[in-house]
């Protein structure tokens, strides 16, 4: 078994904003041709998630709609009353997605479904530079 760990960075703009990794994952699981495995995402941090879309307008503005409807912006958070800086509503969205993800992958090629994007998204209420943890195991 063989594992080796690289990172992604990118820079976001906050406020449910979803950053398609496909490209970048694909460039690292290709890399490691060394038969079946896995590739394992994870991003630090309690304001963002990953998972996967059709990364299109009309599904990513669906993807959007539907996290407002599941913790609203202007809900009240006790987050907020704490530590004032009015984000509790990104670290809820961001524990109802999941900080994780894994897609197999044989022979350095990910098994992603045919409209299957890979995708980072960031809750919080402000840009942010973010870090994404990418581990990949194979036999």
């Amino acid at each position: 078994m063989a594992v080796h760990r690289e990172q992604i960075e990118t820079r976001t703009q906050g406020e449910c904003d979803v950053v398609d990794l496909t490209a970048e994952v694909k460039r690292i699981a290709e890399r490691h041709q060394d038969g079946a495995g896995t590739v394992h995402l994870f991003v630090p941090g309690a304001t963002a998630g990953l998972t996967t879309i059709e990364f299109e307008s009309g599904c990513v503005r669906d993807l959007r709609e539907a996290i407002e409807r599941a913790a609203p912006r202007d809900a009240h958070y006790h987050h907020n009353e704490r530590w004032g800086d009015g984000n509790g509503f990104s670290h809820v969205r961001a524990a109802l997605l999941g900080p994780s993800l894994s897609i197999p992958i044989d022979c350095g090629r990910l098994l992603l479904g045919t409209w299957q994007q890979i995708v980072l998204v960031d809750f919080d209420n402000r840009s942010r530079d973010r870090r994404i943890i990418v581990t990949v195991t194979t036999e």
